[in-house]
């Protein structure tokens, strides 16, 4: 299955794909027919990984909590940090940041239950997102979920190769564990922001999995 947020991406690689190994099939001389159709099959491939959308199983012990936090994207946890949060939690607070490669899956899901209150889009830079600065810095949405718990702030955060934010959500919308809400695409960074009382359940190096990896339970 492939992501409904990235059809569009979709259809123009592969048609450009299908295009280059066609030429590469239609030429005489072998020398330049070889490497175009590998070219067009390679690219082909990586597009076809890069927009997959496999199915995901929350723990069923987070169904219906309000103190669970699942990683809301595949990736590996580069970065556990305390952080002045003065968007939404406006405390200090602990900051759990995840790098995408582009191969990773890159559709995003809700970290938590509760009531999206704060939804937001900022224009930025392009830093590499494992840059300290690109959470600050960087083109990035920002979401601010609600729970009898806490208050959970998450971003979806650009990197130089990712150059687009997808997401569907609006403040008063209901944050469902484990959902999909949008897609970051070509490498990119999720930071997941917790009340420093947090049990953080990662450390700096594990590789996660989007919905179905506990990554820290409100205290």
């Amino acid at each position: 299955m492939f992501s409904k947020y990235g059809y569009d991406n979709l259809i123009i690689l592969v048609v450009v794909s299908l295009l280059i190994a066609g030429a590469g099939i239609y030429l005489e001389k072998i020398y330049l027919k070889i490497p175009l159709v590998m070219i067009g099959i390679a690219l082909l491939a990586l597009t076809l990984w890069f927009f997959r959308d496999p199915e995901r199983t929350v723990p069923k012990e987070a169904q219906a909590s309000d103190s669970i936090i699942v990683a809301p994207a595949d990736g590996k946890v580069v970065q556990i940090t305390e952080v002045d949060e003065n968007e939404f939690l406006k405390t200090r607070a602990l900051q759990i940041s995840i790098f995408l490669s582009p191969i990773n899956v890159h559709v995003n899901r809700h970290p938590a239950n509760g009531i999206v209150k704060y939804v937001k889009y900022y224009p930025g830079e392009y830093l590499v997102a494992w840059h300290p600065k690109s959470s600050e810095l960087n083109e990035r949405s920002v979401f601010g979920v609600e729970n009898a718990k806490a208050k959970i702030l998450y971003k979806q955060i650009t990197g130089y190769l990712a150059r687009r934010i997808v997401y569907e959500v609006k403040e008063g919308d209901t944050a469902v564990i484990g959902s999909k809400f949008g897609m970051m695409k070509f490498g990119s960074r999720m930071d997941v922001v917790v009340p420093l009382s947090t049990k953080i359940l990662v450390k700096e190096g594990d590789v996660v999995t989007a919905a179905e990896s506990v990554i820290a339970l409100l205290q």
